[in-house]
């Protein structure tokens, strides 16, 4: 029962997002289409969808204390899979094909997740973290997460790479620290409110710390990869790399599938790959939406060369205009 709480808690919570992130869509398209420009934070319905997004990333992190990682990570894909049919209600976007695939495949998927996931006992107390923590598997593990890390950020700053895959790999690493320090701080609050005191050993501050740190680091990694590439390729290798990630490390740091059978293990990561590729076909050729913003394009001004520059003097009264030209260069 403290599983299947978990289990709906997540859904809901990504179901959730997902609607915040339409509304937010849909306020920003409204002010947009809006004579006179205003700030998005002055709309009504944009707080609306932030408040919404609030509350499911603070439900996304109160089932981390009822479920175990490798069952509440993968049901991430219900946040991308109710974006695509919630964006027709909100944004009056066409259904596709492909969405309707991508999203039966992706609800088999986490039916599979859901009904093949680890079951165990969620009491993680303090010492049981701190037990975890030292262990040789999770020292192995830590030593190459931080190896792999760090030649993958030398390549990003020294080599100047900025492949999505070298970017969205780092997100990742910094995920699955993110993941185990949310699981620990979770659970130690969970079992503080039922009434055994968690909140006064050091390990509960060293994981808050680590969380805060690993998720400022990758949000700053994951923007970088919005800000070279669509969306709608980031979306989903974000979404795989992700939930590999945060299983691999439930299952070295947590030891979630210690005694779980063949079968459950292989159903298991056969709903994962239905979810993963559920959630590539609902992004597969799905354009990028931009704004409409009049804007002036000295490509096809007539007579206006490609270098030509728009007026840079924004304190004068033709900011916005072409440079004035003499009759002889014109």
């Amino acid at each position: 029962q403290t599983q299947l709480l978990g289990v709906l808690l997540a859904a809901a919570s990504n179901f959730l997002i997902s609607v915040s992130l339409n509304i937010q869509k849909c306020a920003h398209l409204r002010l947009v289409g809006q004579r006179e420009l205003k700030p998005y934070y002055t709309s009504k319905l944009w707080w609306c969808g932030i408040t919404l997004l609030g509350l499911g990333e603070v439900g996304n992190f109160t089932a981390y204390g009822f479920a175990p990682v490798a069952l509440v990570a993968p049901l991430g894909c219900v946040s991308v899979i109710g974006s695509a049919f919630i964006s027709v209600i909100f944004l009056k976007k066409t259904m596709r094909t492909s969405d309707i695939l991508g999203g039966t495949l992706t609800v088999t998927g986490t039916y599979l997740l859901v009904a093949f996931a680890p079951s165990l006992p969620q009491e993680l107390t303090a010492r049981q973290v701190q037990n975890y923590l030292v262990s040789w598997p999770v020292l192995v593990y830590s030593v190459l997460e931080i190896i792999i890390f760090c030649i993958l950020l030398y390549f990003y700053k020294r080599k100047s790479v900025k492949h999505i895959v070298v970017l969205l790999m780092m997100v990742g690493l910094l995920a699955s620290l993110t993941v185990i320090a949310v699981k620990a701080v979770s659970t130690m609050i969970t079992l503080s409110v039922k009434g055994k005191m968690q909140l006064t050993y050091p390990i509960f501050y060293i994981m808050i710390v680590l969380m805060a740190t690993s998720c400022a680091f990758q949000v700053k990694f994951l923007n970088q990869a919005m800000h070279l590439y669509e969306a709608t390729a980031v979306v989903p290798i974000n979404f795989v790399f992700f939930t590999t990630s945060a299983i691999i490390s439930g299952v070295i740091f947590y030891q979630e599938f210690q005694s779980a059978a063949f079968l459950s293990v292989f159903m298991f990561l056969f709903g994962c790959l239905l979810s993963f590729l559920g959630v590539f076909i609902i992004a597969r050729n799905k354009k990028e939406e931009h704004s409409q913003i009049p804007f002036i394009d000295c490509g096809h001004i007539p007579g206006q060369k490609l270098t030509g520059k728009i007026q840079p003097d924004s304190h004068s009264s033709c900011y916005g205009t072409l440079n004035k030209e003499d009759d002889s260069s014109k």
